[in-house]
């Protein structure tokens, strides 16, 4: 099941309010989703990530499909139950992860045959095994199999070269196919959940329209643009993410694959995109950057060694803030040169909290550019970001 309302428009730019159906809860765009790719949201607990106003969680059909596998998955009744998470869960269909196997992998018009990176066996995965997999994971919202169409060649007579033209074409061509394939086997599993496609067409914005108007005339419940984030510039990503976003239904969810920055996610608000995620905010947090309203920090720097001050003054999570217990002691609310500490000595401590605080980073943006899109701010809003994130901290 999928019901997506439309709630507001911004006049300025194709930005938009809405909320999303789903089997398992509702959900108010625009909206970030934490990635959980085996299952878990690094270092956060599934309490954790609903204080921090979590509504969607991502999982990975091809790393569950490998581990724990489908017989585990099966007897749980789905990842919901097996991993606690009682809200919706998009699973992505396991093209990127067979994509990036690069020589592991012989792509074909059937599938991808390819070596099990965790045992070596070989495998093969195609759309219809996408569909079973994901329809046994119980996922809300399902990912067509596509070809992830790359920045750079892979194969050797052209490696570091900018995928061509008919490179590209032909990639898109296929992931089309796939997407038909995908949802025929779906209808036939009788998933009642909700199959989005995905637009593909690498940098060329005519081939992003093709791709587009024969997704949607397709008629999926949803719609996804992939394709970006995958190596190239950041003003080829923003040039593709100004296209085809806003081009899609105005009555279905968009959804920004593998994306991004802060200032990634405002601007793709911008341009009509409902729904983001990106494995950034806890990446960065286990590599010692942590995000804030004001700016980067990177916590690894001599700086932070005596500061008492929080990570930013103004956010309320608990590694900033804390929470205050029942008989008023506060539990949380760390400074900077105990962050320091614990990041330069390696404890566990240390990429858990910086989780924590990125995260509800980027939900609480989202957050305030619900807020902003109900009040009918959101130039303004969009503005005052970006001062503040340049202004440094």
């Amino acid at each position: 099941m999928l019901k997506f309302d439309l709630l507001a428009t911004d006049p300025t730019s194709h930005a938009r309010r809405g909320t999303l159906t789903l089997n398992h809860g509702v959900v108010q765009t625009p909206i970030f989703m934490p990635v959980g790719t085996y299952g878990t949201v690094k270092g956060v607990t599934p309490s954790s990530l609903e204080d921090m106003g979590a509504q969607i969680i991502l999982g990975n059909t091809f790393h569950l499909w490998m581990r724990p596998g489908q017989d585990v998955m099966q007897s749980f009744g789905g990842l919901h139950a097996f991993e606690r998470w009682n809200k919706p869960i998009l699973t992505d269909s396991g093209g990127f992860q067979v994509w990036s196997l690069g020589a592991m992998r012989k792509i074909t018009e059937e599938g991808v045959h390819f070596s099990s990176p965790v045992n070596g066996d070989k495998l093969f995965m195609s759309p219809e095994v996408s569909m079973q997999i994901q329809t046994t994971l119980n996922a809300d919202i399902v990912m067509q199999l596509d070809e992830c169409t790359p920045y750079l060649s892979v194969e050797p007579k052209t490696k570091g070269q900018i995928t061509t033209q008919a490179e590209a074409r032909k990639s898109m061509e296929m992931s089309l196919r796939w997407a038909k394939r995908s949802q025929v086997e779906f209808a036939r599993l009788e998933n009642p959940n909700a199959l989005f496609g995905i637009v593909q067409g690498g940098m060329f914005e005519h081939l992003r329209q093709e791709s587009l108007e024969a997704l949607v005339a397709m008629d999926f419940p949803g719609y996804a643009v992939g394709g970006v984030s995958v190596g190239e510039p950041k003003d080829e990503m923003l040039r593709i993410m100004a296209h085809s976003p806003h081009r899609l239904p105005v009555n279905k969810p968009r959804y920004l694959m593998g994306v991004g920055t802060p200032e990634d996610l405002v601007e793709g608000v911008a341009q009509g995109v409902d729904m983001f995620d990106c494995v950034m905010p806890t990446r960065n947090a286990r590599n010692g950057t942590l995000f804030t309203r004001f700016g980067d920090l990177k916590m690894r720097n001599a700086r932070h060694k005596t500061d008492h001050g929080p990570l930013d003054p103004t956010c309320t999570c608990y590694t900033c803030k804390g929470v205050t217990r029942p008989d008023g002691s506060v539990s949380g609310g760390f400074s900077r040169a105990y962050l320091h500490h614990l990041d330069r000595c390696g404890e566990m401590l240390s990429p858990m909290l910086s989780s924590i605080h990125n995260l509800h980073y980027y939900l609480n943006l989202m957050a305030e550019v619900r807020a902003a899109l109900d009040t009918g701010t959101f130039a303004a809003l969009r503005e005052q970001f970006k001062v503040e994130r340049a202004r440094g901290i």
